[in-house]
């Protein structure tokens, strides 16, 4: 018996701030791995890239997983830049995402989808942010320095997008991860949009997982934020001013010079001291 693969929907640029694409993949090969834990759809960087790029245009990724964001950005003839702190593949260079090896103002669009909290394992190194609970400070620290070092690396009046979901555990507060990056974010960056992007994956589809949700009377994370920003113009160079001397005020018109009071004279006086 031959099995038949599913059929794709053709890929459409989004028109609204809601993106539901029911496949990870697009056309008839993978980008990035299907394997990888925590893959980003690469159909949600086709989208980016399809309106906030060029051909040519240099696409970095801090990031980078299993290569989604170099796939997509060479099927779209643009050159590609990945990072990770454990390459996935050869063309994926080792690099922590808070200081990466590229210089100042380089990339004309970033790309990063980070760890929410500790749902997932992505590597052994101690480094990794992934290892970082929402629940303390010290991820929104990690993140800030992320966000700086991308807001360092792209040009002025370009674009990046950061693609994150929320955080909830089972007897643990909710972590509201978007609305706080997204705060960060408008301190670097002037804001686009925000997109939702429905979530497709194994886990949701088991029926026991609904079940659960509904009986423990919480939801499961059913999309994505896409927060879009952009760089705004680069900033002049500071020059010193001189300070202008106070004008002199203005005569009125009709102004005349007030003639000086005098003494009157006094009398001569003879030897005697009488007046004369």
């Amino acid at each position: 018996m031959i099995r038949t693969m599913h059929k794709k929907p053709s890929l459409t640029i989004e028109s609204t701030t809601l993106w539901d694409y029911p496949s990870q993949h697009y056309g008839e090969t993978m980008q990035g791995d299907q394997a990888y834990i925590g893959a980003t759809p690469s159909y949600v960087i086709w989208n980016l890239l399809q309106r906030y790029t060029r051909e040519k245009d240099l696409v970095v990724d801090p990031m980078c997983g299993s290569g989604t964001t170099l796939d997509v950005a060479r099927d779209l003839n643009r050159r590609a830049l990945g990072y990770d702190l454990a390459p996935f593949r050869e063309d994926i260079f080792r690099a922590d995402a808070r200081r990466l090896p590229l210089e100042d103002e380089k990339a004309d669009f970033v790309f990063v989808d980070p760890p929410y909290s500790t749902h997932l394992e992505y590597s052994d190194d101690p480094a990794c942010i992934g290892k970082l609970d929402a629940a303390t400070g010290e991820y929104y620290e990690a993140m800030r320095d992320v966000i700086r070092e991308i807001h360092r690396i792209l040009r002025p009046r370009r674009y990046m997008g950061l693609y994150v979901s929320d955080s909830w555990k089972k007897k643990q507060p909710f972590q509201p991860i978007g609305f706080r990056l997204f705060s960060m974010l408008e301190q670097f960056f002037e804001p686009v949009d925000v997109v939702c992007v429905v979530r497709h994956n194994r886990t949701m589809k088991r029926r026991h997982w609904h079940a659960e949700a509904v009986k423990g009377n919480y939801f499961l994370r059913g999309f994505n934020y896409l927060f879009i920003m952009k760089k705004g113009e680069r900033k002049p160079a500071r020059q010193e001013r001189s300070i202008p001397k106070p004008k002199r005020a203005e005569k009125p018109k009709g102004w005349a010079k007030a003639k000086p009071k005098t003494r009157p004279s006094r009398p001569k006086r003879n030897d005697r001291g009488r007046a004369k």
